[in-house]
């Protein structure tokens, strides 16, 4: 029965002694029908409710509160990332939540974010042998409603329903009183009740992996004062602008960054530059595109797994994917 975990890291590391890791594969974010969004089809994406892969054993409400406020998280995306040759991994999906308060938010601490995995072999319960059937119109049939009650809000486990109407279910105190604040109120009891938004999920958007086109060994050194110039340049840039808009902390930030001649921050910025709307970079077992020399972990910094494997590292999720959606869509900064 497949369970959803703490993410760990698998017992083996993809890159073997002497070969080349896989390419790193960059993730774009893009409209998308919301019902090719859904469990069925096995989606990566950001926002909205999560397209849960395991219909059962789904993360409660009290495993997916922020650490340092205590309130519930928000999903942030999932990542469908099976693994090849393995049969408990061939259906694979990493799950991201993250609390939307910018005061929790402190540097270099996760206390903020959840993360769990999931995976399936590809006989099971929930989804047939053979890839989907896009004109398959029994979609009920992959429902995590058939399986589990979810939170009318979140989609995560809803262990609560309105004593009222019995109708509305939800993961928490604080989701039942944004329902009836956002419209449950004027529609608790109603045969048929009026449409209502609640402002709580991000914009749900699919999330599109492409192969990095990057020759590292082509590009040319350049010095410090060349890379802070084209810096300068791109800054000034309307694609600057629209990557950054509404943000000056982040602006602020990456000029810091620039003025202090770091060159891991310099190889970030031009390995960067190359795709500047990337929200994802996955490379499993490979290393992470580090942003500065300051705050690198060391070998001894990162615990293992507590099946005693050294953990290792799989994606990393950039900066901008914030800016574009939750700065926007909340108005703030985190």
């Amino acid at each position: 029965m497949a369970e959803y975990t703490a993410a760990e890291n698998e017992t083996k590391d993809f890159c073997e002694q002497g070969s080349k890791c896989q390419p790193v594969e960059l993730g774009f974010i893009e409209q998308s029908e919301s019902s090719y969004l859904t469990s069925r089809f096995f989606p990566s994406k950001i926002g909205g409710k999560p397209a849960w892969l395991s219909m059962t054993d789904i993360p409660s409400s009290s495993m997916l509160r922020c650490n340092v406020c205590n309130e519930p998280s928000v999903f942030l995306q999932q990542v469908y990332a099976p693994v090849n040759g393995k049969e408990t991994t061939f259906h694979r999906t990493i799950f991201i939540f993250f609390c939307k308060s910018p005061k929790c938010c402190s540097k270099n601490s996760n206390l903020n974010f959840k993360v769990f995995r999931c995976q399936l072999p590809r006989k099971n319960k929930f989804y047939d042998y053979n890839p989907p059937n896009e004109t398959n119109e029994n979609v009920e049939k992959w429902s995590v409603d058939k399986f589990q009650i979810v939170c009318d809000v979140c989609g995560c486990l809803g262990d609560k329903r309105c004593g009222r109407c019995h109708k509305k279910n939800y993961c928490s105190k604080e989701h039942q009183v944004l329902d009836w604040k956002s419209g449950h109120r004027e529609n608790c009891g109603l045969q048929e009740s009026s449409p209502y938004h609640i402002n709580f999920l991000l914009p749900e958007l699919e999330l599109v992996m492409e192969h990095e086109n990057y020759d590292d060994e082509k590009e040319e050194e350049k010095s410090e004062s060349q890379k802070l110039e084209e810096y300068q340049k791109f800054l000034t840039s309307p694609k600057a602008d629209d990557l950054v808009k509404d943000s000056k902390i982040f602006e602020s930030e990456l000029e810091a960054l620039a003025l202090k001649s770091d060159k891991i921050y310099n190889k970030f910025k031009k390995r960067i530059a190359n795709e500047p709307e990337q929200v994802l970079r996955y490379q499993r077992g490979g290393q992470p595109l580090w942003v500065s020399s300051e705050n690198i972990p060391k070998a001894g910094d990162i615990p293992s797994c507590p099946c005693g494997v050294p953990r290792q590292f799989e994606f990393q999720v950039m900066k901008i994917i914030f800016i574009n959606t939750f700065c926007q869509f909340y108005g703030s900064y985190i």
